[in-house]
């Protein structure tokens, strides 16, 4: 069986179109009450058939052999008995189990923010559950050398993003500048709107960046040969893989990140040691590159990343503090939210796009010349990474809906507890550039922090 990032298992698949129903690209194809097929040129590996899929195999003493085989081929530790789906991603968790027992390694791990308000739910704890704590200790006794955070690298990325957004606006740039931190999203426009790359902001996203630095300013710091550096990132996501893939992803030298695993293969890694996780106490990140602020942590929902960024723009324009923190008006569920952001000398026109069918439109307005945006998030899941193809999933409907609200409210909340809400209030990030980066949009932060965005769309015969 060949297998992709994303996949549908023909023998397993009953063909209810579930997953087309969801397909945010129309990439799923088949007949009614026949095993679906993925067109891999249009899919954009976001995983949202494997979060609805719930078509499985049900093992029996003559078919347990072939149920054992296919977790094999799917990359799942021989420890997992959980239900074999239809609809499923390849994993990655052998890999790191394995890295996690070469001690020729030094082994460092970040874990996005969407991860903390979801793992305990496959430990039995109620969703949007915080376990940031237990979760830096887990990964402890997992066995990594070094654990950092996605929300360190968010931080960063509002620094670079925000300083690129001001620089258009004020000097003329391609507007409207759009967010690229969804893999998706950004595989989405090189596949189907090439020829507007041009909008897309040049940072990396939170995970790139922190996987870059992680192997230089990181290396220096913990003294550590960087060729010597196995990099993990745990991720909601299971287009996060294909990021960590691409070519253009070794600025450090070496392969930036070196491998993805999703949040349920997080639980699966726990389990398999044997680690008590809802009993753990809770520990600290280690410092100083898995410090973070309020503003990284909201990345993990839908217009968190605008609302980051709008934190930290409005200070760095004004050099005034913000009057409020909480920005409502970016704050939502899937669509298209749009507001007027009114600064001293200018006004900014932004909009937040939940769900890749939403932002279409939008595209083909900047094609005729009729779009007046300033700044766009996009987010190809419904409710940002807190949905991801990677998350714990959920059999009834109901239940994921009640989950990603509780999810979202579990961010929030997070946001509003850290004494830090501001990026560019994060210590540890003007220490980065004070030492190392000198400063945003600099030669070595473009560098390091920047990319160029490829034509992946496929020639017409």
């Amino acid at each position: 069986m060949d297998i992709g990032l994303v996949n549908i298992d023909k023998e397993l698949c009953t063909g209810c179109q579930q997953c087309v129903e969801v397909c945010p690209v129309n990439a799923i194809e088949g007949k009614v009450g026949q095993p679906q097929s993925i067109d891999y040129d249009v899919c954009v590996s976001c995983g949202q058939c494997i979060q609805v899929c719930n078509s499985y195999a049900f093992e029996n003493r003559e078919n347990s052999h072939l149920i054992e085989e296919k977790r094999r081929d799917r990359g799942l530790l021989e420890s997992v008995k959980e239900p074999v789906f239809a609809a499923f991603n390849k994993g990655n968790a052998t890999k790191v189990k394995e890295a996690l027992y070469n001690e020729e390694l030094f082994t460092i791990v970040q874990c996005a923010p969407a991860v903390r308000v979801s793992l305990g739910e496959e430990f039995g704890l109620e969703p949007g559950s915080l376990t940031a704590g237990k979760m830096a200790a887990a990964l402890r006794m997992l066995g990594f050398n070094r654990v950092y955070d996605t929300n360190f690298g968010a931080d960063l990325t509002i620094m670079e993003e925000g300083s690129e957004l001001i620089k258009r606006v004020t000097e003329g740039g391609k507007l409207p500048m759009f967010t690229s931190c969804c893999p998706a999203w950004v595989k989405f426009m090189e596949q189907s709107y090439p020829e507007l790359l041009n909008h897309l902001s040049s940072c990396k996203s939170p995970q790139q960046m922190a996987g870059t630095i992680f192997k230089t300013y990181g290396a220096k710091i913990d003294k550590v040969d960087p060729k010597k550096i196995y990099n993990v990132a745990i991720m909601p996501c299971t287009c996060k893989q294909f990021e960590c893939d691409r070519e253009e992803m070794q600025d450090s030298g070496f392969k930036d990140v070196d491998i993805v695993i999703t949040t349920r293969e997080f639980a699966q890694l726990i389990r398999d040691k044997g680690i008590d996780f809802t009993n753990l106490k809770d520990e600290e990140f280690d410092l100083p590159l898995g410090s973070y602020t309020g503003a990284g942590n909201i990345f993990g929902v839908t217009g968190g990343v605008m609302e980051a960024a709008l934190r930290s723009g409005y200070e760095m324009l004004t050099k005034k503090s913000i009057p409020n923190l909480e920005l409502n008006f970016v704050r939502g569920s899937e669509g298209i939210r749009v507001a007027e952001v009114k600064l001293p000398k200018i006004t900014l026109k932004v909009a937040v796009v939940s769900g890749l069918k939403n932002v279409v439109q939008i595209l083909e307005d900047i094609k005729e010349g009729k779009c007046d945006f300033d700044f766009i998030e996009v987010m190809t899941c419904p409710e940002g990474c807190v949905s991801g193809g990677g998350q714990p999933k959920f059999i009834l409907d109901i239940d994921r809906k009640n989950a990603l609200v509780s999810r979202k409210k579990g961010i929030y909340k997070h946001d509003s507890e850290l004494e830090i809400r501001k990026s560019h209030d994060n210590p540890f990030i003007k220490k980065l550039y004070e030492e190392f980066l000198i400063e945003p949009l600099g030669e070595k932060s473009h560098h390091l922090l920047h990319t160029k965005f490829v034509s992946r769309k496929k020639e017409e015969i």
